[in-house]
């Protein structure tokens, strides 16, 4: 930190944001104005570091219009943290979701991703897949000189942000005159790696450079990351509602319901009957499956930004950018675990209050070793252009474009142009045993007829595999006109500016999704254990696996797992697995065997806004009013393809297969028009307290996925899991009524204590209902005549009616095909009933909340704290005991974050903290039941640090931990006891060098 000089004045807290920001942010487009009608007389003190980062963010939150808050670079090149999501977890009310031990996407007042608006340089950006939402990860901080987090809504920014909107800030060369340079080199350590290099190089750089007389500007950015990581997981797929309970005796089962005086469990549960009212039911849930994991990834990221301005005269500037992120992810994986499919296969069990299974003894199905690959790249480039024309002393004019295209492809893998997984092991086992009764994460144990409770490498057979390519692509091409005008109306002296513009924006996502089936004749029927030679296969022990819970490492029940490589396995069964040997099961990597469709969405919105600003006093006290109004029309189109189902087949014991027969060509419009107010009062009540008020209208649009036309069903639509969904595209966005009360006292330069309080009414709420429908032609196996002919075989003779044991009797009585599957019989089976799930706007939802911070700088002792907690409510939560789709929002929860930080000429140190209550992450599991069960995130707080040391004022040493606390995290479904998901990540360290010219 340089030298200081602190003037408590309006003026001097006018210049430090002015000068410190330096950088053309849409809401202070009037800033080189200002900077050219400064005192020259005035001594200007810049400050840097930490200190002057968060002096610079209280400025902006201040002196903003509505409910604003912004994070600063500490200087050129330097961001509070390197990841961006990380950094803006920061601010009051946001809080993030991570993926890999890192912060991905974030949630502000319990909004989820989808609900968030992300611009970058006031232009909106493309989403990162199919979705609306914004991987930050994929961006690099060391570009960036502001995060602007907007949450009361704003006629003049685009609209999507319902929750807020995130405006990327980059540096301008003619911002900074002069030459600006700075060099970042890192060496970072991530403690989880196992199979990667165990220290990876970052890098990054900034130009900046002004010529002619400071007319022309240039700046260049550019970075590199590798990480290299592991990530030690246990999941379970889904939870099953109801599954079928036998006749058991009283000691192999209990069951901690409370019951009604009959002795039947109470009906405290709520489900849908088939006019879709719900009705009370009791109910039970058993776990689908439980699979550990060990994922090694390798993640590369290169940034680069390039701009050029040109000042043409006093009046004309030119601006022309171009952004790059170039994103490519591999991962290797080996699972292990068991799969539950549900018939008569549960022997004993222990229910809880809830009807959860702690612990259940089960019969057939299978234990498995999975090995997964794949290479994912993500690249977005965007190019702007910019004029900004002052006509007048009173007249400004802004023209923006840029086309923004982002594309996603988990098929670049050279070898197998797909993701790939192969599924090797048996069905040779008496029983599987799942235990949830003590510890962290659930046990599993299996009894194989070998009479032991581990399987040898001679006895581990083929099951399947499968390949699946998705890539998806989205475009923006958005072009904005803004006028400013600065009146001078006798009628309305207190009119300072006008502003008014009109915007088109057409944004373009396509989809393709192909999936080669299951291969390879899966179910262990027939048997091919010939294929894989003995030492094709390594035993490892469990002992570093998942060691941070409570039952994982060497505890674990079962505490060993075999591992393979995974394009031995593919080579051995694609030339062994041919059609001569198993039919149409032959085993091919093509990912679009089976399936191969493309779904778009294209939505076009034209916009228009105007825009004024009031300022006047009232007995001396500064009053300020914003207010405008936003219209807006949308047009959407949806032309895409479904797989045409020809009919179901039972493949194997605990494997169903939907096959397809054609594409249908489908097309789908819909459309809306928004009339969108907005008011923002801003009152200082004294110098250093300031009180607002805003109300406006702000709206998300629906989710992309909801608006695909068509019909898709599952192609794997097992037991309990008939599933499909349909689109809509006249989906209306949800339209939020937004109210804020604010008081903020600002007691001194960069400290200030401010509690806020907001509601929002939205309405055109979208749920994802279900209906139950039969479709003409597809026959189900299930529960026919034939199923319950081989049933009553099997229990005439004393055995037990698995999935598997029927399956075999359907076989051996002949109902098998060419290919040992069994087919539907239209004479005699009966149809199919799907759960089909759709889209619609039904009534308004109700949240508020209480937004409380405090940031205080130790005036020159060089120490600093900041604390924030937000508190949210509403009608949105999520029942448990609702067995249906609900109105409930996915991210709602309270947050926190504390930052303490010391700073003199040499060190600075800063300690972080943040912290997430628990929060419904969605609703459906990837292989839970179709009543829709939910996710949950449990509570999460994680402790990072940097500490920084000036060499001299040119060279900076630093030293970074992440995740100092190593902190897990856990999912679960209705439930805690309903596990669906631990994972564990391990602390990261940089050390690194950075040079400033």
């Amino acid at each position: 930190m340089k030298n200081m000089t602190f003037q408590k004045t309006k003026l001097a807290t006018t210049m430090s944001l002015l000068l410190g920001l330096s950088v053309a942010m849409p809401t202070m487009a009037q800033e080189d104005d200002a900077d050219a009608n400064l005192d020259p007389n005035v001594e200007v003190i810049t400050v840097k570091g930490i200190r002057g980062s968060l002096v610079k963010s209280s400025d902006i939150k201040r002196s903003n219009q509505g409910v604003v808050d912004a994070i600063v670079a500490e200087e050129m090149g330097k961001f509070p943290d390197t990841n961006l999501a990380e950094s803006l977890q920061r601010i009051t009310g946001v809080s993030v979701s991570r993926a890999n031990g890192e912060g991905s996407q974030i949630t502000v007042r319990g909004f989820g991703p989808d609900f968030n608006l992300v611009t970058l340089n006031g232009r909106q950006m493309p989403s990162t897949g199919f979705s609306r939402s914004f991987n930050f990860e994929n961006f690099a901080s060391e570009g960036v000189s502001a995060l602007e987090v907007y949450k009361t809504a704003r006629a003049d920014i685009p609209t999507g942000g319902l929750g807020a909107t995130v405006n990327i800030v980059t540096a301008r060369p003619l911002a900074q005159p002069g030459q600006q340079i700075s060099l970042t080199a890192k060496a970072n350590y991530d403690t989880s790696n196992v199979e990667g290099e165990d220290v990876t190089p970052e890098i990054a750089a900034l130009v900046s450079k002004t010529f002619l007389d400071d007319r022309l500007g240039v700046a260049l950015t550019g970075s590199f990351q590798r990480r290299d990581f592991q990530k030690q997981q246990a999941n379970i797929q889904g939870w099953q509602a109801n599954v079928a309970l036998p006749d058991l005796d009283a000691s192999q089962f209990t069951d901690a319901r409370a019951v009604d005086e009959s002795g039947a469990p109470i009906q405290n549960f709520f489900a849908p009957n088939a006019d879709g009212v719900l009705e009370a039911t009791s109910a039970h849930f058993f776990p689908k499956d439980l699979n550990y994991g060990i994922e090694n990834v390798q993640r590369e990221r290169t940034n680069a930004q390039a701009t050029i301005q040109f000042a043409a005269t006093d009046n004309l500037t030119l601006t022309a950018d171009y952004t790059m992120s170039n994103v490519v992810a591999g991962s290797n994986s080996i699972g292990w675990g068991i799969w539950n499919n549900f018939g008569g296969n549960v022997n004993s069990y222990q229910l809880d209050e809830n009807g959860t299974a702690l612990f259940a003894n089960i019969s057939g199905d299978d234990g498995s070793f999975t090995a997964s690959r794949s290479t994912t790249e993500f690249d977005m480039e965007s190019f702007g252009f910019n004029v900004d024309f002052q006509a007048r002393d009173d007249l400004k004019i802004t023209l923006d474009y840029h086309d923004s295209n982002s594309t996603i492809d988990n098929g670049i893998d050279p070898g197998l142009r797909s993701a790939g997984q192969v599924i090797l092991g048996s069905a040779a086992l008496d029983y599987k045993e799942y235990s949830y009764l003590e510890g962290d994460i659930p046990q599993f144990v299996i009894g194989w007829n070998n009479g032991t409770n581990q399987l040898t490498a001679n006895e581990i057979d083929s099951n399947f595999s499968q390949f699946i390519h998705s890539p998806g692509e989205s475009d923006i091409q958005q072009v904005q006109l803004d006028v400013e005008y600065l009146p001078e109306f006798d009628f309305a002296e207190s009119l300072v500016k006008l502003s008014a513009g009109v915007s088109n924006t057409q944004q373009t996502l396509i989809g393709t999704s192909g999936w080669s089936g299951l291969r390879g004749g899966p179910g262990f029927n027939p048997s091919f254990p010939q294929i894989f030679p003995d030492n094709m296969f390594t035993l490892n022990g469990t002992g570093s696996f998942l060691d941070q819970f409570a039952g994982g490492g060497s505890a674990l029940s079962t505490d060993y797992y075999w591992t393979y490589d995974f394009d031995e396995a593919v080579a051995r069964q694609a030339a062994y697995l041919t059609a001569d040997v198993v039919g149409s099961n032959e085993y091919v990597v093509d990912p679009y065997y089976t399936t191969n469709t493309t779904s778009s969405v294209e939505e076009t919105t034209t916009a228009f806004y105007i825009n004024s600003l009031w300022e006047f006093d009232v007995k001396d006290v500064f009053v300020q009013i914003n207010a405008g109004i936003r219209y807006e029309e949308t047009d959407v189109i949806s032309p895409s393809q479904s797989n045409i189902a020809e009919q179901v087949n039972w493949v194997a014991s605990s494997e169903w297969i939907t096959s397809f027969s054609g594409i249908q060509e489908v097309s789908n419009e819909g459309g809306y028009d928004l009339l969108l107010p907005m008011v923002d009062i801003r009152v200082d009540l004294t110098d250093d307290l300031v009180s607002r008020v805003s109300f406006g209208k702000s709206v998300t649009r629906a989710p992309l996925g909801n608006l695909l036309g068509g019909l898709s069903l599952s192609g794997s639509p097992k037991i309990g899991s008939r599933t499909g969904s349909r689109g809509n595209t006249n989906l209306k966005p949800y339209q939020s009524t937004n109210f804020d009360i604010s008081l903020e006292y600002y007691y001194d330069e960069g400290s200030y204590a401010s509690v806020g309080l907001f509601w929002k009414q939205v309405d055109d709420w979208i749920e994802t209902s279900t209906v139950d429908v039969e479709i003409d032609g597809l026959y189900d196996v299930y529960l026919g005549p034939r199923w319950n002919e081989a049933v009553a075989n099997i229990t005439n003779r004393g055995d037990q009616a698995t999935d598997t044991a029927i399956f075999d009797e359907m076989l051996a009585l002949g109902y098998g095909n060419a290919d040992g599957q069994i087919e539907p019989d239209p004479a005699t089976d009966s149809l199919i009933t799907w759960r089909l799930s759709s889209p619609e706007n039904v009534e308004e939802r109700k949240t508020n909340g209480i937004e409380l911070a405090v940031q205080h700088l130790f005036q020159d002792t060089g120490f600093g704290i900041a604390a924030n907690a937000t508190f949210v409510d509403g009608d949105v939560d999520y029942n448990p005991y609702v067995l249906a789709a609900q109105k409930a929002l996915s991210g709602l929860s309270d947050s926190a974050n504390f930052q303490a930080f010391y700073e003199d000429e040499k060190l600075s140190v800063r300690l972080t903290y943040a912290w997430r209550d628990s929060y419904l992450i969605g609703q459906g599991q990837g292989q839970g039941t179709s009543d829709v069960p939910p996710q949950f995130a449990k509570e999460y707080g994680q402790w990072d640090m940097s500490v920084n040391y000036d060499i001299d004022e040119n060279f900076t040493v630093f030293v970074e931990g992440i995740n100092l606390n190593n902190e897990t995290e856990q999912h679960y479904g209705r439930f805690e006891e309903q596990f669906l998901f631990a994972g564990q990540y391990g602390p990261r360290y940089s050390v690194g060098v950075r040079v400033s010219m």
